[in-house]
């Protein structure tokens, strides 16, 4: 079984203790420590799994944008912001594929100036190269339905999903660039003018706050590119609830109500949903889908760690503990904590209810505890991966995107599947 080789790190416990705000910037932080070591999305090192591409030949250089400067397109700190370009080959040479990174929000003027001091803020800590793996792989027996495609990810660095906004930025001479939306106006127009404008075929993915991101620009993302061409859009790990708490609060909703109203993100949000409600909850990708135009492809667990541990079951709801376990890892939960985790897998499935009836959409709901899944090997497309009817993920997307059949693929409930990957954090 896959847990077995996952190893706990001494110093997630630290981690747990942190505040809310600071968890999801904590979180996205650890994701890029292990991007270096193993190219996994968590704080799980997967570097003792068989591989079968040697990422070591695949580090892709990193490009700060050009026009940056001239439409005010800064990262947090005013850095210019950033993207790796892989060019396509053979058949692939005129389809694009765009990842776009996730790392949590800042939510207050001070996580976002703590922010500002990361990769997640600032070019200055971005690593000049990255590994291309699962969806970006160039590997046909990792990837095989876009191994040969134009490939690029998008780094994040504005703090709210590139939907953020300069009215907004503080007058208390707090230094900090809220561009979200400008950078992603101003890659479009570059990657445009490199071959972006040709393309036969494009699929925008993004994983967690990436993969909202891509919900939130989904129809933008078909405008900018000819009619003819086939566009479709795919969200891993981004569809975030909006439930409450143990405690019986709106834990999230508090939280995406202060990113909207620090960062100005109501202006990056549909006008007919912001007309009709709070706009802190038309960030939810509930109500985002209800009005995308475009096919959208959903990858999620139905265990999400990160909503888990953030959503569902944040410190604060535990003060006694009680929960410290069963947050770290789903087999050390008593029956009792189970049931309720079951609750919340039932929220997810009612809440993709009316998006499970759209023809064009697809799905790849699987029962594990876990978070991204698109961009590392193990988990995308590989001899253990997750399955769900026989199916990795790569080949429910490839089905979906090529067509090739309707991919509505839910898993029975945990611990059903024994293909998942349950990331244990309480293995010492």
């Amino acid at each position: 079984m896959a847990n077995s080789r996952l190893r706990g790190l001494t110093w997630w416990r630290k981690w747990a203790k942190k505040d809310w705000a600071i968890a999801a910037v904590g979180f996205s932080l650890i994701v890029f420590l292990f991007t270096l070591i193993s190219d996994s999305w968590s704080r799980r090192d997967y570097s003792n799994l068989n591989n079968p591409f040697d990422h070591t030949q695949d580090l892709v250089d990193l490009t700060l944008l050009r026009n940056a400067k001239k439409t005010g397109a800064f990262c947090l700190d005013g850095s210019l912001p950033g993207y790796h370009f892989q060019k396509g080959f053979g058949s692939g040479s005129n389809n694009w594929l765009l990842h776009v990174e996730g790392g949590g929000w800042c939510n207050t003027v001070s996580s976002c100036l703590s922010r500002k001091y990361t990769r997640l803020g600032s070019s200055k800590y971005m690593e000049s190269q990255v590994p291309f793996s699962g969806i970006l792989s160039r590997d046909p027996s990792q990837n095989p339905d876009f191994f040969n495609w134009n490939k690029v990810k998008i780094r994040y660095c504005d703090g709210a999903s590139f939907a953020s906004h300069p009215e907004s930025e503080p007058k208390n001479g707090k230094k900090l660039f809220f561009r979200g939306q400008l950078i992603w106006e101003a890659l479009m127009d570059e990657l445009l003018s490199i071959g972006l404008s040709n393309a036969k075929q494009a699929l925008l993915s993004g994983c967690s706050a990436g993969g909202l991101a891509t919900l939130i620009h989904c129809d933008n993302f078909r405008e900018l590119l000819p009619k003819d061409t086939t566009v479709k859009c795919l969200a891993d790990a981004g569809f975030f609830l909006d439930e409450k708490d143990i405690l019986g609060n709106r834990t999230m909703r508090s939280f995406y109500n202060d990113v909207v109203h620090l960062q100005g993100v109501a202006k990056s949000l549909h006008k007919d949903c912001v007309a009709r409600m709070e706009p802190s909850k038309c960030l939810f990708p509930q109500e985002i889908i209800k009005n995308i135009k475009t096919p959208v492809f959903l990858v999620n667990p139905a265990y999400d760690i990160w909503q888990i541990q953030n959503i569902l079951i944040p410190d604060a709801s535990d003060p006694h503990g009680d929960w410290r376990n069963c947050r770290l890892s789903i087999q050390t939960c008593n029956p009792s904590q189970i049931g309720i985790l079951q609750g919340f897998r039932n929220s997810l499935l009612r809440a993709v209810g009316e998006f499970q009836k759209i023809k064009e959409g697809g799905m790849f709901i699987n029962s594990c505890f876990v978070h991204c899944q698109t961009w590392m090997a193990e988990t995308w497309h590989s001899a253990k991966s997750p399955r769900i009817n026989n199916r990795t993920i790569a080949e429910s997307v490839g089905d979906w995107f090529f067509d090739r059949k309707a991919v509505k693929q839910i898993d029975c409930p945990y611990p059903c599947n024994p293909t998942c990957y349950h990331l244990d954090f309480t293995r010492g």
